[in-house]
């Protein structure tokens, strides 16, 4: 008896929807009777391709803007990368010239041992 019963519901639910359902898709008939505009197949066509350039023009926008942030990066790394070979130049010529100094002071330190 219970499940006749929950069977029934179902059934009301599911019209019930249905019947929503049907009043929602005379609103929108009624919505796009009104605002719809109707164009010949030309102006159709011509349409669809401008708003098929816009798309392309925006993932396009969109590529230049990716590059130019990658190109930005790589700009920064090659600037930092510069810094750090002037940093080892540096640093090599300041252990040749120490060991300039060393050499020189061995040699020194020999010259007098002699």
């Amino acid at each position: 008896m219970e499940d006749k019963g929950k069977g029934s519901e179902r059934w009301n639910g599911a019209i019930s929807n249905l019947t929503e359902m049907s009043f929602n898709l005379e609103s929108l008939q009624k919505l796009l009777l009104k605002k719809a505009v109707f164009v010949d197949e030309e102006t159709f066509a011509k349409a669809s391709l401008c708003s098929e350039q816009a798309r392309t023009i925006k993932v396009l926008e969109q590529r230049v803007e990716t590059l130019e942030r990658e190109l930005d990066a790589a700009i920064t790394a090659a600037a930092r990368v510069r810094s750090e070979k002037r940093q080892a130049e540096a640093a090599e010529k300041a252990a040749e010239l120490h060991a300039q100094e060393v050499t020189k002071e061995l040699e020194n330190t020999q010259a007098y041992e002699l």
